[in-house]
């Protein structure tokens, strides 16, 4: 109880000390790296992270989640008060996926609402509609559209493909069923973060290998997309920026079921050879992000096959920094960025 309490303090602290603050307490010693100057208070909160985690040989999965979710209660900016709220399960392919409704206005099928299906991330054992309420939020109320966020089934208690299957169903009820909520079936999007963005990256895909209508945007942030852990930003930034090597390499092993998952396009959307007929896409990603390569890869290959895309690096920022809005403004400003983009997608 006291270690909760000392974290809510911190973070208080935290978010009440303005940027600058950091630039001056910083001066003169602020990392650099591949062209980048890491923001001051990304180093602060990095260097905190650093002394607090858990060995990985000490981690455990039920820690790694109550971790992530108070990170999200904690860090993630004034409460955004919307006028529908709705907690509910729709059918999935194993048993009811809980989802969460975020309207921001009212809504019905007389006058319903474009809606982005939203994934939260967590590397795919954690993360939750608690971890990220204040992002999704966010969404909604700058982008003037719904989210029903998906709370998808974990690993490793359901190990891939589990959640990718819960990712397209939810796609799929939205464009069937959407309307009994209020939601228009012809304007859906996707999104996501981190393992989020690999689910709606994957959703995406999913439709066109199905035959079912695409979503009409794809907005992945600092997504995961080659499970094969290769590309150089994964040896650039292996310690010390928040998200670690190690730690990726764990979130994985507890996600697939064995070596040869990360070949399969639903694991890895990096080797989809045919990426054409794809939803428009925006990918927003973290210079200081180990994932920042591989996703910056999957727009190259989105653009090779002639697929609307748009990249977006926060060079100063890591990974996660959007559903950290209490700490850095970089957040709120790449989620208005992010939910004018697909509100425009909707207006198009």
């Amino acid at each position: 109880m006291g270690d909760v309490m000392n974290q809510a303090k911190l973070a208080e602290i935290l978010c009440k000390i303005p940027e600058g603050v950091f630039n001056i307490l910083y001066v003169g010693r602020r990392i650099r790296k591949d062209g980048q100057q890491l923001n001051a208070k990304a180093q602060f909160l990095c260097k905190i992270v650093d002394k607090q985690t858990q060995p990985i040989d000490q981690e455990t999965v039920q820690n790694a989640r109550d971790q992530i979710d108070n990170l999200g209660v904690l860090f993630s900016g004034d409460f955004i008060d919307l006028p529908h709220v709705e907690d509910f399960g729709i059918p999935g392919p194993a048993s009811d996926i809980p989802v969460r409704l975020y309207k921001p206005a009212k809504s019905d099928e007389s006058n319903p609402l474009p809606v982005l299906v939203g994934y939260h991330g967590g590397g795919f054992i954690r993360g939750s509609l608690k971890s990220h309420d204040g992002f999704f939020r966010r969404l909604a109320k700058f982008g003037g559209f719904a989210v029903l966020a998906v709370d998808y089934r974990l690993a490793p208690e359901n190990k891939f493909p589990a959640a990718v299957d819960d990712a397209y169903a939810a796609l799929r009820w939205v464009q069937e069923h959407g309307l009994e909520k209020g939601l228009d079936p012809a304007k859906v999007a996707v999104g996501g973060d981190s393992s989020g963005g690999n689910l709606a990256a994957v959703a995406a895909q999913d439709a066109k290998r199905h035959g079912t209508p695409q979503p009409l945007f794809q907005l992945l942030v600092y997504p995961t997309t080659d499970a094969h852990f290769t590309a150089p930003s994964h040896e650039l930034f292996a310690n010390g920026f928040f998200l670690t090597e190690e730690r990726m390499h764990w979130y994985r092993d507890n996600y697939l079921t064995n070596p040869a998952d990360m070949d399969d396009p639903r694991s890895s959307p990096n080797m989809e050879t045919d990426l054409s007929g794809l939803a428009p896409t925006l990918i927003i990603t973290a210079g200081f992000d180990p994932l920042r390569d591989e996703a910056e890869a999957y727009a190259k290959m989105l653009k090779a096959a002639n697929v609307p895309v748009g990249v977006i690096r926060y060079e100063g920022m890591v990974h996660g920094f959007m559903s950290l809005s209490g700490l850095f403004t970089d957040a709120d400003k790449a989620l208005k960025t992010a939910a004018t983009s697909v509100a425009a997608a909707f207006n198009g």
